[in-house]
């Protein structure tokens, strides 16, 4: 690992990593680059982006969201208009108790926070939130480095959930608790109709990548890559 003016780099063999699209592999954290090195320690014969995580979300952060970040960020900010805690089931009551004791304190969480009472409804139909509000909910996107943003697309599109991204970058919930509650009505499923063992597996790959992405975001924090 070689410290830059601009942030850390990883040195294999004499030479500097690059990403898939040449770039300088240059990462904002002495954090990020101790666990990009870790991984790359590890490779033998072949390098599999899948077994590198944080590589690969690095990658991702120089080689896609650093050049189209804005659009990105408008991308994200717009699941807090549809966002997965304003719409609600219509019944049964044990689903119903069970949303609202899980999302009813973010909502409240989000308005003593920024000021911003979000509107939910019970069923499907789409309903409009103030414009206002969701720009005052999503302005840390648009603050953000392209790193931490590479982790917002993914805690933000896995969860359906903007409120739970920010809760989690925020410090309120874990990984683990924002996670569960955006898996309220999948959980309450299976407790009635047992559990879909391919649906299962598929959703402990996704709440591996939303864990990565909650730690991948706290190592891009404070950085000084810009």
């Amino acid at each position: 690992m070689i410290e830059m003016g601009r942030g850390f780099t990883v040195q294999l063999d004499k030479r500097l990593v690059t990403t898939p699209a040449k770039a300088a592999l240059l990462v904002p954290t002495r954090a990020m680059a101790d666990a990009v090195a870790s991984e790359w320690r590890l490779v033998v014969d072949k390098i599999n982006p899948h077994v590198m995580p944080v590589t690969r979300s690095a990658n991702a952060a120089i080689d896609k969201v650093a050049l189209q970040f804005n659009e990105v960020a408008v991308m994200l900010a717009s699941y807090g208009g549809s966002d997965l805690l304003c719409y609600r089931a219509e019944n049964p009551e044990s689903l119903v108790q069970r949303q609202i004791d899980g999302w009813d304190p973010l909502l409240d969480w989000t308005y003593d926070t920024f000021g911003v009472r979000l509107v939910s409804t019970a069923g499907v139909m789409p309903i409009e939130q103030s414009e206002h509000d969701l720009a005052i909910l999503s302005a840390s996107l648009f603050k953000a480095t392209h790193f931490e943003l590479a982790a917002m697309h993914d805690l933000i599109a896995m969860s359906g959930s903007l409120i739970l991204a920010l809760g989690v970058t925020n410090g309120l919930l874990s990984p683990a608790n924002a996670w569960a509650l955006s898996r309220i009505d999948e959980t309450w499923q299976a407790e009635q109709w047992g559990i879909d063992d391919d649906a299962d597996q598929v959703a402990e790959i996704k709440r591996t990548a939303f864990v990565h992405a909650a730690n991948f975001h706290l190592m891009a924090s404070n950085n000084v890559c810009g």
